[in-house]
């Protein structure tokens, strides 16, 4: 029996069950019979079809049961921290754009800070997006963390930079950073840069969560390289299924070859549609693949994650008692407790 501290490993090894994904089958249109009503039928079977789903869900919630078709497990409330730091490093990695990787980092580093955490947020994505996330225009800034990487006289003590919610600071990122990737092949122990550049802060941290780019480059096998452990924002789509196995993959010859520390912290499911059946379906692949790995916590599709990129702030803030909020506060509980 699993428990929170210590989740339960799936039966098979990661890659093999990544590379199961890429050959799963999802329901063909017929099997979907139900899902999209015809204009006919809509105004009473749609109707009656949709109070079904609800109340199915609903009884189902009242057991339970999440979406991860598995009870919720008991996470313990989060203890108060006598001192702060070493910090734990966590990757927030999938080679796949588009999955929420930057709004699950900005919004778990939010909910960790509510939590009694202090975090940094490390933008290691040449576009910038998780400093325009949480308020600032990457053009406009006069260092970042290229110049850290780059430039031994920068330290990275002088680029770190506060942000609107307590506790949660800031190592931005600009388009300079694609030049890094090329400069630092000729570097000696290049993949450990990153992790040089963090050393100096980690007492003063209890996380570092680090925003990898959408590619399985060097700048992510850095970070890979830093990291404790490995957080996997999986879209509940079959296109993001099939992309896993690499990923995988890629962890595993980091484990091997430069990090022998280095797990998979955890696999989170985003953009899940409980109204759709191949939402569910795409769940219950990962879960059968992956196990307890999966986290109970589930992110939802809502409208309010793209409006916290325009306003510069996490969900916590922006929409204090949303369900988005909520799931993040739920995330933070069950990364504090493994």
């Amino acid at each position: 029996m699993s428990t929170p501290n210590e989740p339960a490993k799936p039966s098979a090894s990661a890659g093999s069950a990544a590379a199961g994904l890429s050959q799963v089958t999802i329901a063909t249109p017929a099997e979907h019979d139900g899902d999209e009503p015809s204009e006919d039928t809509i105004s009473s079977r749609g109707r009656k079809a949709k109070r079904a789903k609800e109340t199915k869900q609903q009884e189902r919630e009242k057991d339970g049961i999440g979406p991860t078709g598995r009870p919720y497990r008991e996470i313990p409330e989060p203890p108060p921290l006598e001192r702060h730091g070493p910090a734990l490093v966590m990757a927030m990695c999938n080679q796949k754009g588009g999955v929420g990787k930057t709004t699950s980092t900005i919004n778990l580093g939010a909910a960790l800070a509510e939590c009694g955490r202090r975090v940094l947020l490390v933008d290691f994505d040449p576009q910038g997006a998780l400093s325009v996330g949480l308020g600032i225009q990457p053009h406009e800034l006069d260092q970042t963390v290229y110049n850290v990487i780059m430039e031994r006289s920068v330290s990275i003590t002088d680029v770190i930079r506060k942000t609107r919610v307590d506790g949660v600071d800031l190592l931005p990122s600009n388009i300079d950073l694609s030049a890094a990737e090329v400069q630092l092949v000729a570097e000696v122990g290049r993949e450990h840069t990153l992790l040089r550049v963090l050393r100096p802060v980690m007492n003063d941290y209890d996380y570092v969560l680090v925003d990898c780019q959408p590619s399985l480059g060097l700048l992510t096998v850095n970070a890979l390289t830093a990291a404790d452990g490995v957080i996997i924002p999986l879209e509940c789509e079959f296109f993001s299924l099939r992309g896993v196995a690499l990923l995988i993959d890629t962890i595993e010859k980091v484990q091997e070859r430069l990090n022998p520390k280095l797990d998979i912290t955890g696999i989170l499911a985003t953009m899940y549609d409980p109204r759709t059946l191949h939402s569910k379906e795409v769940m219950a692949r990962v879960v059968e693949a992956f196990g307890d790995i999966v986290f109970d916590t589930v992110i939802n599709r809502t409208v309010r994650f793209p409006e916290t990129t325009v306003a510069g702030e996490p969900i916590t803030t922006w929409a204090p008692k949303s369900a988005g909020a909520a799931a993040y506060r739920a995330l933070a509980r069950e990364v504090i407790a493994r």
